[in-house]
């Protein structure tokens, strides 16, 4: 049966090319807000029987959980065969662990909410840090697609002579394997962050680089203060000026503005996040991703 991909605010692009590459059929959902701010949701295009898919990333994702959960559980409701999710950008992943007395791990209950009304899922290199897979808390059969590959192949095509630098100890291993993938050297920073917005960074060994391109990678690029902070440190050295790469590009407040001018040469994201910076293009990742599912 063709599957019927719905696009959630801001996701048409995706899901149109969703769409294309598996010849499934565009389906249309009405989503707004009554006056009171409650969302409303209405499937134009009925899903009794059908293989639904709804398209969704979640960057600034409390104003789109609401209308995802309520089309995700009222597709069910409404008969549909199964319903699946592509969420490019997974939010609710960071606080995976109660670091002072009291909190919240909202990365579990988050997976709670998806784990009642969604059948699969597929994301893009989710921020898996003390986790070592979704299954721990998601109960769905789930795919963790990696940017890598895409990253390293547009590394090889546009830089010269790069070295990759990735942000903290907690990347290494994510930025070891884009740097094989290119054959390029890389390092990883030192890095200490005393608040959201305060983090302290220490370059190792740059003087043995400093014929290269720096290549500042990192999986989600939010306030960029440990991109903005590594680019200050670089600016000192005789090595080029920066080419910063993000998965998701966040871009917290002014952020993207704020690491433009602190002197990179570039910046570029996947398309994980719609932004002006997106150069880098995972449909094709995504496309496989769903036909693996099927």
């Amino acid at each position: 049966m063709t599957p019927l991909i719905f696009p959630l605010p801001g996701n048409e692009a995706t899901a149109q090319a969703l769409v294309t590459a598996l010849d499934a059929e565009m389906g249309a959902l009405e989503t707004r807000h009554f006056p009171d701010g409650e969302s409303y949701v209405r499937f134009l295009t009925p899903v009794d029987g059908r293989r639904v898919i709804l398209v969704c990333t979640l960057d600034r994702p409390d104003a789109r959980i609401m209308p995802l959960i309520f089309a995700a559980s009222g597709a069910g409701e409404l008969g549909a065969k199964e319903v699946g999710l592509v969420v490019p950008y997974l939010a609710y992943m960071r606080q995976d662990t109660r670091f002072h007395p009291g909190e919240v791990v909202t990365s579990t209950h988050f997976a709670g909410l998806l784990n009642r009304c969604i059948d699969w899922l597929i994301t893009i290199d989710p921020h898996l840090h003390r986790r070592k897979s979704l299954s721990e808390i998601y109960d769905m059969p789930t795919r963790v697609l990696q940017a890598a590959p895409a990253i390293a192949a547009w590394i090889k095509s546009s830089v010269d002579k790069p070295v990759l630098v990735g942000p903290d100890a907690e990347s290494e291993q994510w930025v070891h394997a884009v740097a094989d993938l290119a054959g390029a050297p890389f390092l990883v920073l030192e890095k200490t962050r005393h608040g959201d917005r305060d983090v302290e960074v220490t370059v190792p060994q740059v003087e043995q680089w400093q014929d290269h391109t720096p290549v500042l990678v990192d999986d989600i690029i939010s306030t960029a203060r440990t991109m903005i902070e590594t680019v200050n440190h670089l600016t000192g050295t005789a090595m080029p000026a920066p080419v910063c790469i993000g998965v998701h590009a966040v871009f917290a407040g002014g952020a993207y503005q704020d690491l433009q001018d602190a002197g990179t040469t570039r910046i570029v994201t996947c398309n994980t996040i719609p932004h002006e910076s997106n150069g880098i293009d995972l449909t094709s990742l995504l496309v496989d991703g769903v036909r693996e599912m099927f």
